[in-house]
């Protein structure tokens, strides 16, 4: 038995990790990830608290500022954090609250009766993943200092006198030995706050970008956004479809209801407009419940069957006809608000909302203030029902177009598409499947490829746009059904995820104009009716070369003019060079080799950090509206074959 075999596993082998070690030694676990979204997370974590600040009444301003060295600070003009000795742990209360996990004034007690952070280590976790932070409290006329390195004091706690000022100033830089990189995203952080400002109308929000000032140059003017929103959520469904980016409104005004009860507030805002695609955001106490809860469950039922009792009243629908959920959230923009006591979320990053009781008030409230709003202004709920009953005739006829897919695939004996060229491997998480842009490629695909794991559907024929389509022409499309068909999880209300046949689907085009507009249909085609394979990390965009630079027997490949460029100066200036037209092009040992080793290949994963803006891109990009799209192409002609969706 060698020397390893025989270390003995006893007590001395359980490790106790204190304090903040826990975290720096999993970060994971705190803030998701280590990447830019984990990065990000720790400005929201301080931006939370002060918006808590704000929930409780004491806050009216929120300041964040990006520095040059990488650093983030957030200030407000709250009460700021209680400046004396904590009465359990001995030590500064500004002090136990940025190093001890599990600590903060929202456990109990009258600190704050609504807040997001619940969990008590929001600023700690931020402490603890930082290279440094530094803190100013001014409370009750003095102002109280601290720094910390990696968790760890620094600077003690110290009064420096007296201030006018009121609030928490805190400054702070993420750990680079933590983190991927330290690139904050200007846009992404905008987005957010913007949120956050819509969500707590009449609070002022400002981000301040001054990492221009280590350019030196003092005439500099620092990019500045304020924020400010007195219409609330109200406000927000009208930012969401400004501009008709989303398709024409049908009905031209907002419908806002809101309901109190003890310490529980509800407020929801909707608007539809004449698209096919629906908008639905929910939150409780500003936290965005991504994967929905009580509160959105309550507003759908209650949305379904205030448009049936209506429909029912003035004689539309008769008899056992109904909508359906579907129906009714077609072209849909929504958002649901509660703010409540003992908000209980399902993880840290708080995206789903439990409390039972939240179904029963916003359905009551919906049910009752939704119904009294139609029955007042009959026009609107006019448009509405017309607007939902054009859906149903759809999705009626989706149905029917669905059934003759199926039997279509029974009468064949399979239900795998012909053109399919399978593979080996059965389990999905060991398979992908190319779907390659025309017969041609597709042939050199196939011969390419390790049949082992690899599958390869050519596509043929026009792939529809389905910003412009119901689901009814998705499933008669002959470029779409054999995607539905070879992916295995079918679409709409049939999808299922545990059905995926593979666990890659790449889309292989060509590095053209073409291929690019291929990639982006057939992108808009999986987030509006396979979104959750998206979201989940499915799918991907294969990278195939422009060029082939070769001298002698020395042969490499290009992905761009640039790269083109410095390969051809590096292999000393005299090179031969051949530009790709297409997939077609490569026989397939260069297919193979370029883009469809696992060991060699450049594959891009498709995500979703910003599921709004993301839909607010395909809206534009393919959707009716000719105004908004020349407008973001004017904007965004250089850096379109940049976007990340």
């Amino acid at each position: 038995m060698d020397e390893m075999n025989q270390k003995v596993y006893d007590d001395s082998q359980i490790q106790v990790l204190e304090g903040l070690e826990a975290v720096r030694k999993r970060p994971g676990m705190y803030i998701g990830t280590t990447s830019i979204r984990g990065l990000h997370h720790l400005v929201h974590e301080i931006v939370d608290n002060s918006i808590d600040e704000a929930l409780a009444g004491h806050c009216s301003e929120i300041e964040v500022t990006l520095w040059p060295d990488n650093s983030v600070s957030v200030r407000d003009n709250g009460r700021g954090i209680p400046d004396g000795m904590h009465p359990k742990m001995g030590i500064p209360t500004l002090e136990v609250v940025y190093t001890v996990l599990h600590a903060g004034g929202k456990f109990g007690g009258d600190g704050y009766k609504i807040a997001g952070g619940l969990h008590g280590v929001g600023a700690s976790v931020v402490n603890a993943l930082s290279e440094w932070l530094e803190v100013e409290n001014c409370r009750d006329g003095k102002k109280y200092t601290e720094r910390f390195e990696r968790g760890h004091v620094a600077r003690p706690f110290r009064c420096e006198g007296a201030t006018t000022e009121q609030g928490v100033y805190c400054r702070f830089k993420p750990d680079p030995t933590i983190f991927e990189e330290i690139v904050f995203e200007y846009d992404a952080l905008l987005n957010r706050l913007r949120e956050q400002s819509f969500l707590n109308g009449g609070i002022r929000i400002v981000l301040i970008d001054r990492r221009g000032d280590e350019v030196g140059e003092e005439a500099l003017i620092p990019k500045r956004e304020e924020l400010y929103f007195e219409g609330g959520i109200k406000s927000f469904v009208e930012h969401l479809n400004a501009n008709n980016k989303r398709g024409n409104p049908v009905h031209p005004q907002v419908i806002y209801m809101k309901a109190e009860r003890e310490n529980s507030t509800a407020e929801v805002a909707l608007q539809y407009n004449d698209s096919y695609n629906e908008i639905l955001l929910s939150f409780a106490n500003n936290m965005n419940t991504i994967e929905g809860g009580t509160h959105e469950t309550g507003f759908k039922s209650a949305l379904t069957k205030a448009l049936n009792n209506y429909a029912t009243k003035v004689g539309i629908i008769k008899g056992d006809d109904k909508l359906t959920g579907e129906d009714v959230r077609e072209g849909l923009i929504a958002i649901i608000s509660v703010k409540l006591t003992d908000a209980q979320f399902e993880s840290q990053t708080k995206a789903k909302l439990g409390n039972s009781e939240m179904r029963t008030f916003v359905d009551n409230m919906v049910t009752q203030k939704l119904g009294e709003f139609l029955e007042e202004n009959p026009a609107v709920g006019k448009a509405i029902l017309e607007k939902c009953l054009a859906a149903s005739r759809a999705r009626e006829a989706a149905r029917k177009a669905r059934e003759l897919t199926r039997r279509k695939g029974a009468l064949e004996g399979s239900s795998l598409p012909g053109k399919l060229s399978d593979c080996q491997e059965k389990s999905a998480e060991l398979t992908e499947v190319y779907l390659v842009e025309g017969d041609s490629a597709g042939g050199s695909a196939k011969d390419a490829r390790d049949s082992r794991f690899q599958a390869i559907l050519p596509m043929r024929g026009k792939v529809l746009n389905v910003e412009k389509s119901r689901l009814d022409k998705v499933y008669s499309n002959e470029s779409l059904t054999p995607i539905i068909q070879a992916i295995g999880c079918g679409i709409g209300e049939d999808f299922d995820i545990n059905k995926l046949r593979y666990g890659k689907i790449i889309i292989m085009a060509d590095a053209d104009v073409d291929g690019s507009h291929i990639r982006i249909l057939l992108l808009t085609f999986f987030f509006r009716h396979m979104r959750e394979l998206i979201e989940r990390g499915h799918i991907y965009l294969a990278q195939p070369p422009l060029y082939k630079i070769w001298r002698g027997k020395t042969q490499r490949y290009a992905f761009s003019d640039e790269e083109r460029d410095q390969i051809i100066a590096e292999m000393g200036g005299k090179c031969d060079t051949e530009r790709y037209k297409g997939l077609g092009e490569m026989d397939p040992e260069q297919l193979w080799e370029t883009t469809m080793d696992p060991e060699f290949r450049t594959l891009l994963q498709v995500t979703v950090d910003d599921a709004v803006k993301a839909d607010e891109i395909f809206s534009v990009l393919m959707g009716d509206q000719v105004e908004p799209r020349r407008q973001f192409i004017t904007d965004n002609a250089k850096f379109v074959s940049n976007l990340d969706i």
